[in-house]
């Protein structure tokens, strides 16, 4: 889910440090004099070093996307195979999420943030040394499973040394990158592009990863490892395996133009299995690998239920965007780059003011309000065009970013209302997973649809970019008009599934509860 977080939104996970965290208990920091309310330089030390490696994972997924035409030119692969370039790294970056609070108890924290820095900066390099398609995505499975645990275990070593009354005012730095991360990712990665190569969307990862990781040799407070509860091997195998074969079912459609063929209609069912079969093991096992019971509570699972399909309707859009403005309108991918900002912009505007009316009407009809902002915004590009206004298309990507933006932050803030302190760690872990299914889910399926419809309106197309652009760039209007519309068309799906957002949405919480008793900070939630 690239140009807004490939699908990637990502919980603060505050609540993790309180109950899993592996470091060893410290003095707690002097607080603050009275009157200043300025955090201490042990406190803004780690902090500085969380959000650069934060930096990272967030570029890392904004940027991709805008790289996506190119790299399917230079790989000679089509549509519903480059897409596995982000829907890979979603997928195995949330297969490591639900491990953190385990991994973080049996190695200690510090030691596993710069094991992840290490394998996603390893990741990254070798990526942009790739020499074909299925190359690059077997290293971007390899940067996912550094970058899953960067966030997470940044923030439980940040909640060991500030505190929990000092933790709003940590997170708030850490939130930063969140949202001006996703404003100018995609102008760092078409900049990257036109200068260099897309190699470079990955190479840029090396020294801001070797600066972290000296930093966090120094910065990051040390941890004593202990035992911790069991990992739950089998739900890992069977959740992961789940989605990934299931996923995979579904590229095959786009590679084989039929669904009831047995190369395609068999992994789905084999993986939507396996993902049934996992839910029947957490309800047996006491620790697992996330907690399906929380979805019990009305809350959390029209929450849930939200983001899930936002993220699969509206995420999944952004891999439709770049290839739009790239192969119909020939922009290069510095320019796609600013033609992206608004939806990053819309977004930052909309999650800076979306708390402060929850507090004040509710969760429900905030969420709804961004539910609507984000179906007009789509609704444009169901009817794009190949000469569509710029000035058009930005204003409906800015409401994009708000719908965004005013739906993710208040449908969490409702979600954890029903939870305990206990019940925490296991939320912001099944959130986040969420949130990156959604996307990876998101780009497979649209990246099908499209190659679906360009087939559909034009025979002997089958999803190549390079024979795409080159009808775009060399054959008649005609052609260029059929490929907008194969766009057009995408993008109506996105729409539907976000109008499907409604339904969770209304089951929202109307108000806010009491707030959480001292001590207890709830998350935060940015958009990546």
């Amino acid at each position: 889910m690239g140009g807004l977080r490939q699908g990637t939104l990502r919980s603060a996970e505050v609540p993790v440090a309180t109950t899993a965290s592996s470091s060893r208990p410290l003095s707690p920091p002097a607080e603050p004099q009275p009157g200043g309310g300025i955090l201490s330089r042990e406190i803004l030390a780690p902090a500085a070093v969380v959000v650069l490696g934060a930096i990272m994972t967030i570029l890392d997924a904004t940027i991709v996307n805008v790289a996506l035409p190119v790299l399917g030119r230079d790989l000679h692969t089509s549509i519903s195979t480059i897409q596995w370039v982000p829907t890979i790294y979603l997928l195995a970056f949330a297969s490591v999420i639900p491990l953190t609070g385990w991994a973080s108890q049996r190695f200690g924290a510090k030691r596993l943030w710069l094991a992840s820095i290490a394998t996603f900066v390893a990741g990254s390099v070798l990526a942009g040394m790739s020499w074909s398609i299925g190359s690059l995505i077997f290293f971007r499975v390899l940067q996912g499973l550094g970058g899953g645990m960067i966030m997470p275990l940044g923030q439980m070593m940040l909640a060991q040394v500030a505190g929990p009354k000092r933790m709003g005012r940590v997170m708030s730095i850490v939130g930063v990158p969140m949202l001006v991360v996703p404003i100018f990712g995609p102008l760092i990665g078409g900049s990257l592009i036109s200068a260099a190569s897309w190699r470079w969307i990955f190479f840029i990862n090396l020294p801001v990863g070797v600066v972290a990781f000296v930093a966090a040799l120094r910065l990051l407070p040390s941890g004593a490892r202990r035992a911790g509860a069991r990992l739950d091997v089998l739900g890992l195998v069977l959740l992961s395996g789940g989605l990934a074969i299931s996923l995979y079912g579904l590229a095959e459609v786009g590679q084989r133009d039929q669904f009831l063929a047995l190369g395609t209609l068999g992994p789905i069912v084999l993986g939507i299995a396996l993902v049934i079969a996992f839910v029947a093991h957490a309800f047996r096992v006491t620790t697992p690998l996330i907690d399906v019971r929380l979805f019990l509570k009305r809350g959390f699972a029209s929450a849930a239920v939200t983001n899930f399909v936002l993220g699969v309707g509206l995420f999944g859009a952004m891999l439709l965007l770049p290839l739009y403005f790239e192969i119909v309108r020939d922009r290069t991918p510095f320019g796609t780059g600013l033609l992206l900002v608004p939806q990053g912009l819309g977004a930052a505007i909309a999650i800076s003011i979306a708390g402060a009316l929850t507090d004040k009407v509710g969760a429900r009809r905030v969420v709804l309000v961004g539910v609507t902002l984000a179906l007009l915004g789509t609704a444009v590009y169901t009817q794009i065009g190949a000469h569509t206004s710029y000035w058009y298309l930005a204003f409906a990507l800015f409401l994009i970013g708000a719908g965004l933006g005013s739906t993710i932050t208040p449908s969490m803030t409702a979600a954890y209302q029903e939870l305990g302190q206990a019940e925490m760690a296991g939320a912001t872990s099944a959130i986040n997973v969420i949130q990156r299914v959604a996307g990876s889910i998101g780009s497979a399926l649209l990246a099908v649809v499209l190659q679906g419809e360009m087939a559909s309106r034009l025979p002997g197309l089958h999803g190549g970019i390079n024979q795409a652009a080159a009808l775009a760039a060399h054959s008649s209007g005609q052609a260029t008009a059929a490929l907008a519309h194969s766009f057009g068309a995408s993008f109506f799906v996105a729409f539907a599934l976000t109008a499907a957002a409604v339904v969770p949405a209304v089951l929202l919480p109307a108000h806010r509860k009491a707030s959480p008793s001292a001590g207890e900070t709830p998350p935060e939630v940015g958009i990546e």
